[in-house]
């Protein structure tokens, strides 16, 4: 079984995202989406809830599952016995920043390639943090994320309700 991940932070999950995920289902017997948890990091969402809004919007998905691991994804993927990391590419940006993660991670577990599935051109400059920023100020982000957790993505973000 060719299992892969799609690791990343999903704060929230965005039409981009969902790409990335819907694609990569079609190349892989399972893909887990993988939640990542960076104690460094502040989140609107807290993991649990972003493994709740994935699940929403990847219920769909037969080979699509939802987890969530605060270790290094080298680890996760030998214990998950994964062959894959799935990562979205949007830019040059995110290529040199992606490319030494998979470096990285081949070194730590030779066994998992890493697949980089370059984004649509409508989702080229969409990213979580957009989508916050637009949403604190109240702007419309009906375009930028899934349909069924639009709701609770600007319940949560929207200041000043």
């Amino acid at each position: 079984m060719r299992i892969a991940v799609c690791p990343g932070s999903f704060d929230p999950v965005t039409l981009g995202h969902m790409d990335i995920i819907n694609r990569a289902s079609t190349l892989f017997d399972k893909v887990i989406v993988l939640v990542s948890v960076n104690s460094s990091k502040k989140y609107a969402f807290t993991a649990e809830e972003r493994v709740e809004l994935l699940k929403k919007v990847t219920g769909n998905l037969e080979n699509v599952v939802v987890e969530s691991d605060s270790g290094l994804l080298a680890d996760y993927l030998k214990k998950k016995n994964a062959t894959a990391i799935v990562k979205g590419l949007r830019a040059v940006t995110d290529f040199e920043y992606e490319f030494q993660m998979a470096l990285t991670n081949k070194k730590l577990y030779p066994e998992a390639e890493t697949v980089f599935l370059i984004t649509k051109s409508e989702n080229m400059y969409l990213s979580s943090s957009i989508v916050k920023e637009i949403a604190s100020y109240g702007g419309d982000i009906k375009d930028f994320v899934p349909e069924p957790i639009l709701d609770t993505i600007k319940e949560r973000l929207v200041k000043d309700k």
